[in-house]
C-alpha cells in the first residue's frame, strides 16, 4: 500500500465571536490578539518538521481568520507569508440563520431547532445552513485528492 500524505490540520486562531460563544460559521470575523498568539504557537510547533514541511502544500479556508492564521504560521516557519493556496471547500460550516447568534440565545429563541440538533447533530441542518454531513462530504472530497503532505488552516 502506498504511503498516504500527512495532513497537518490547524484550527484558525480565536476571534471575539469564538470567545463570546457566538455562532460564526461563514461570517468573516477577524482574529483577536489571542488568536494571533495561538497561530504563532502553531507555527512554532511545526518548526521541528523543517525543512521537510517547507515542501508541503499549504492551503487555507478563504475566510480572513484562516488566511491570517496561515500567514502567521508560515512566518513562524520562515516561509513567505503569502505562499499558500485557498480552497473554498475548506470554508467553515455554514450555520445559516444561526450565524451571529450567541449560543445561549439559540437555546431560548429556537428551542425546537436546538433540540433537533441534539437528536441528530451530524445530519441536522439549520435554516439556510448546512449539516455536518454536508461539510463531511465537501472536506472528504478535498482530502481524497491530496497527493502530498499538506498544512491546512480551517475551522475544525
Amino acid at each position: 500500500m502506498p504511503d498516504r500524505p500527512t495532513i497537518y490540520f490547524i484550527r484558525h486562531g480565536e476571534t471575539d465571536w469564538n470567545r463570546d460563544r457566538r455562532y460564526q460559521g461563514q461570517q468573516d470575523i477577524p482574529l483577536n490578539d489571542t488568536g494571533r498568539a495561538q497561530a504563532r504557537r502553531n507555527g512554532a510547533a511545526l518548526r521541528p518538521f523543517l525543512p521537510a514541511i517547507a515542501g508541503a502544500e499549504f492551503v487555507a479556508s478563504p475566510l480572513g481568520r484562516a488566511r491570517e492564521t496561515m500567514e502567521i504560521v508560515r512566518g513562524e516557519l520562515g516561509l513567505p507569508p503569502d505562499g499558500y493556496a485557498i480552497d473554498p471547500r475548506l470554508v467553515e460550516l455554514c450555520y445559516g440563520a444561526w450565524e451571529g447568534t450567541l449560543q445561549d440565545d439559540i437555546i431560548r429563541h429556537d428551542p425546537d431547532a436546538f433540540a433537533a440538533r441534539a437528536r441528530d447533530p451530524f445530519r441536522w441542518r439549520p435554516d439556510k445552513g448546512e449539516s455536518y454531513a454536508d461539510l463531511f462530504a465537501r472536506v472528504t472530497a478535498w482530502a481524497g485528492a491530496r497527493a502530498r503532505d499538506s498544512v491546512i488552516v480551517s475551522r475544525g
